[in-house]
């Protein structure tokens, strides 16, 4: 089952990932996809502001990945410029390290996501509202839905 929301800006946005971030548990994995400017890295600022990171979050486009020290870690991936290669970076790795993983760009590494997990799809109304598909797969994951939304 699919769940949509809309947020009106990036005020909601951070709200509706802090509330995600309420019910956070080790090895929660979020997929994001969606065009650029769309609302990926603003949706994981608000994770991280809830996780109790202080540190300046930016899209890690030419470094893969950034981890940040919280309540729980935060591994921050974007795999745009991997192109579906991810050879020797060692993203598995981080599915069990017992943090919070946040992939940008998802859908170009599907082959490699673990079965359970949370994709969130950020669709560009105008130039503030987004909506956001959220898919859960896996119980895990349903029951997170069903207490955020």
């Amino acid at each position: 089952m699919d769940y949509r929301v809309t947020t009106n800006d990036e005020f909601e946005t951070i709200e509706l990932a802090q509330n995600f971030e309420s019910e956070k548990f080790p090895n929660m994995i979020i997929c994001l996809d969606g065009e650029l400017g769309s609302g990926k890295t603003v949706f994981t600022k608000g994770i991280a502001n809830a996780l109790g990171i202080t540190e300046t979050i930016t899209s890690p486009t030419f470094t893969i990945i950034k981890e940040y020290e919280g309540e729980l870690p935060l591994y921050h991936m974007d795999v745009y410029k991997l192109d579906g290669n991810t050879e020797g970076v060692g993203i598995e790795e981080y599915f069990t390290k017992g943090g919070v993983v946040v992939i940008e760009w998802a859908n170009t590494i599907k082959d490699i996501l673990p079965e359970e997990r949370l994709d969130i799809k950020f669709k560009v109304i105008d130039e503030n509202k987004r909506v956001l598909v959220l898919t859960p797969h896996g119980k895990k994951y349903e029951e997170l839905c069903e207490a955020v939304l």
